[in-house]
């Protein structure tokens, strides 16, 4: 399993400081040409769909790489000195190969529709004293590749702000140059039925072209045993990282999960009840707090993220959706107090092109003591998704930032709280009621509220199952940390999920976007 402390390792090797002496030796040695354009990666991505499947090749030198864990490859450096278009406005770097990253993939300068191979030598990367990387051979091959803040010899050169980085998973930087959830080019049976498991598809190979215009173009074939395809990305970083994709898929063969513009992210805990898991010293660990939707109806409804019980997937049903996204909307570094500055971490909004038709947007939620592993999963499951031998094509924007990605005047949930559960004391029982019941409080703040006041609002709230009694607005003390609260107590038996949604209304006029979310509950004295 590829965790997020070992992707944040390596995206980072290039903020470490190196010695500028050492930086005299040339880029990369190129091969030579071919054409290349999308039209002819479409093509050989339907050529190779029509042939048995073969895993991409493990890199040699196995016990090499087996020593190249995360303390080692934080060692290793590329100097942008050495880069791909170090003179351009955005140079390209590449990652080591080591334990997690055994299979190289194949780079190619991409200019004027000719692509030539980007050959690896053992010389481009600088070693201290010891690592095992120098027992690697070579011609082993780069493990992925980045796009570098600045051209090389300038101030901040040794930054980057676009990663590619094992399977068909990649990222940006966003607005607070901070990396933290991630994209993926498809998800196929994820979070499987049992006696499944998850198909991860593979970048193999990528044409990279220097910046034009200020956008970068990265062509990329995907592989794997259920398709094959064709993507090209262009992406820019100003004044946000800004990436359009298009893909081509060549269905070898039909799947139980399709997900197109698959998001991934990590959230430990928060300040709700996953806070219930916190060993740690930090009051919220996560680089998401909540999934974010805008309907096809243009609702926007708010999905705070759970660290869940036992493995959660939530479908919210659609047609011709605006948009979704995995976003960090606590951006008060007091919420953290972590030398990671996770306040900084950037949303992610996907933006459909085009008319994407019927389907979901699926949030899938895996239960986690640590904040090594990415557990948060957001994707758009189409409700005809393509079976063996079909061509499917489809195309949209991501942003990456740390602002609002839908601007609107309604109140937003800032904060979802909750109380333990707890056993109802005798005198409070009575017939048609659950003894488990646990408090819900929520805070909310926008324009839509200005001049009202909460305690006349109504308080619109569903439950699919339980009952909610003492639902009520009200102000917040001394109208921080937003004006608004919600308070409501939900009393439910047994151990089936409840789905709940929330509004808040005056008269007919809607006040906030929709508040949903899912609670598990639990007896006292279990995880939650």
């Amino acid at each position: 399993m590829i965790t997020r402390r070992v992707l944040t390792a390596l995206w980072l090797f290039a903020l470490a400081p190196f010695s500028k002496a050492a930086l005299a030796a040339a880029g990369p040695r190129l091969g030579p040409p071919e054409p290349m354009d999308l039209d002819r990666l479409k093509d050989l991505a339907r050529s190779l769909r029509d042939r048995p499947y073969t895993p991409p090749p493990e890199a040699p030198g196995a016990k090499a790489l087996d020593a190249l864990t995360y303390g080692p490859l934080q060692e290793i450096r590329y100097p942008p000195a050495r880069a791909l278009y170090a003179d351009s406005q955005y140079p390209v770097t590449f990652f080591h190969l080591g334990n997690f990253f055994r299979h190289p993939v194949q780079i190619y300068a991409l200019e004027g529709g000719q692509a030539r191979p980007v050959l690896y030598s053992h010389d481009l990367f600088t070693y201290p004293p010891g690592n095992p990387a120098k027992d690697v051979p070579d011609g082993a091959g780069f493990a992925g590749f980045r796009y570098q803040k600045f051209p090389a010899g300038q101030p901040g050169d040794d930054g980057d702000w676009l990663a590619f980085l094992g399977a068909s998973y990649f990222r940006a930087a966003g607005d607070g140059e901070q990396y933290g959830a991630s994209a993926r080019g498809i998800a196929i049976d994820t979070a499987p039925s049992p006696g499944k498991t998850e198909e991860f598809p593979v970048f193999t190979r990528f044409y990279v072209s220097p910046a034009a215009e200020g956008a970068v173009t990265v062509l990329a074939l995907l592989e794997g045993p259920s398709l094959t395809g064709a993507y090209r990305f262009v992406a820019r970083k100003a004044p946000h990282v800004v990436i359009d994709v298009t893909c081509t898929l060549y269905m070898r063969k039909s799947v139980e999960r399709f997900g197109m513009a698959p998001l991934t992210s990590m959230l430990w805990y928060s300040e709700g009840m996953s806070r219930f898991l916190a060993s740690d010293w930090r009051p919220e660990v996560h680089d998401s707090d909540g999934l974010l939707m805008q309907t096809g109806a243009g609702e926007l409804i708010w999905r705070p993220l759970n660290n869940p019980p036992t493995l959660s997937v939530s479908a919210f049903s659609d047609q011709s959706p605006k948009g979704f996204g995995l976003l960090q909307r606590d951006r008060v570094f007091d919420h953290y107090i972590d030398d990671g500055f996770e306040e900084n971490r950037p949303d992610i909004w996907v933006e459909p092109q085009g008319d994407w038709g019927a389907g979901s947007v699926q949030l899938i939620e895996i239960p986690t003591h640590q904040e090594t592993d990415d557990n948060i999963g957001a994707l758009w499951v189409p409700a005809d998704p393509p079976k063996a031998g079909d061509e499917r094509s489809f195309a949209y924007r991501l942003r990456w930032t740390v602002q609002e990605p839908v601007a609107t005047d309604l109140a937003r949930c800032v904060a979802t709280r909750a109380t333990k559960a707890s056993w109802l004391a005798e005198a409070d029982r009575r017939p048609g009621r659950a003894n488990l019941v646990r408090q819900f409080g929520l805070e909310f703040e926008g324009a839509a509220l200005a001049g009202l006041d909460p305690e006349k609002a109504s308080v619109a709230l569903t439950l699919s199952r339980g009952s909610a009694e003492e639902v009520g607005a009200t102000w917040a003390p001394y109208g921080k940390p937003s004006p608004w609260r919600v308070f409501f107590k939900v009393y439910a038996a047994g151990s089936d999920p409840v789905e709940m949604r929330l509004q808040l209304r005056s008269g007919d006029r809607l006040l906030s976007e929709t508040w949903a979310y899912r609670y598990d509950p639990e007896a006292p004295g279990t995880v939650l």
